[in-house]
């Protein structure tokens, strides 16, 4: 009988080891601090993003700005940050605009898994006060009337403005002289003081400016008219119907972040943006209301704002975007 017993008590203990036992469950997403990562935009729309993240979560939301290196930095502490969705990069057409120009040193449709589109962003053709043109029309007339006297400043070697420059000497057939400063505030002055004629800057400070009297709206970049210069038509209805470059702004995080994670940082975003006040203070930025979109929707407006940006580099000629000369 002893013998038996023994066998019957072995036999429950192997019984028992063998039995998969349920792994320790995961805390649910999110458990600690998440960071977003800025490159060289601003930081106000992430902050407003994350303050309603943090309170809807109750973890710390963390924005950091990598502004260096066009980008680049910012790229880096994102790709190699582990795929859990507690890195993002808040990105804007600087990445898609790098990758249609092939200078981007990183893949940025396999490198990132695309999370949730925060906002549109306007520019608007701006003129100085004294160059007499009340519309794309007229500006263009003068332009052809004297070739190579009008100056178009730009935030920079490929950026946006400086394809918009471009673009309009290639639509219109004028020759409208490049001038590039460092940033967007130096080419709104330069155009406000008459160092340059004409400048694409966002909407949001070139309100300030049309409103002052400083600077004459013509049109804006967008499909569709600015919620910020309602007044202001888009340059497709000023007669350039292929003449569509918006801004934008939104959130990846490291390719192969788990679907439901990113789902649910897509979903509880859309949510932010239907909330009137934060609407408010994302307008009040420069950040316009976007289509609402699911994760992989977004991912399908990144490949066409890529797609959108080759066409534009092949149109114009890539030696025209080559950095010639340094910028002011």
């Amino acid at each position: 009988m002893r013998s038996v017993w023994t066998f019957c008590a072995c036999a429950l203990l192997f019984s028992y080891g063998a039995t998969p036992q349920p792994a320790a469950a995961q805390s649910p997403y999110p458990s600690r601090p998440i960071r977003i990562i800025i490159g060289p935009s601003p930081d106000v729309f992430s902050r407003i993003i994350g303050e309603h993240l943090q309170q809807t979560w109750g973890q710390p939301v963390v924005v950091e700005p990598r502004p260096g290196a066009g980008g680049k930095l910012a790229v880096s502490a994102v790709s190699t940050a582990p795929p859990d969705g507690y890195t993002m990069l808040f990105a804007t057409p600087t990445y898609t605009l790098n990758t249609a120009m092939k200078v981007a040193t990183y893949d940025f449709i396999k490198e990132f898994q695309p999370v949730a589109i925060a906002g549109l962003i306007s520019y608007a053709l701006v003129i100085n006060a004294d160059v007499p043109a009340k519309s794309v029309g007229e500006l263009v007339a003068l332009a052809k009337a004297k070739p190579g006297t009008l100056n178009c400043a730009s935030a920079g070697i490929g950026t946006v403005p400086h394809l918009a420059c471009e673009f309009v000497n290639k639509s219109a057939g004028v020759d409208i002289v490049h001038v590039p400063y460092r940033d967007v505030n130096s080419g709104t002055m330069a155009t406000v003081g008459g160092t340059t004629q004409m400048f694409f800057g966002v909407s949001t400070s070139a309100k300030t400016q049309i409103q002052a009297g400083t600077l004459r709206g013509l049109a804006v970049s967008t499909a569709e008219r600015s919620t910020l210069l309602p007044e202001l038509p888009t340059m497709v209805e000023s007669g350039y119907p292929q003449f569509v470059m918006p801004g934008w702004g939104g959130f990846v995080a490291p390719a192969g972040t788990p679907k439901d994670i990113v789902d649910k940082i897509n979903l509880e975003i859309r949510n932010a943006l239907k909330r009137p006040e934060l609407q408010q203070r994302l307008g009040a930025v420069g950040l316009e209301p976007p289509p609402s979109l699911s994760a992989d929707e977004f991912g399908t407006f990144i490949k066409a704002d890529i797609d959108r940006w080759s066409r534009y580099v092949a149109a114009i000629g890539p030696e025209r975007l080559a950095p010639t000369n340094a910028p002011q």
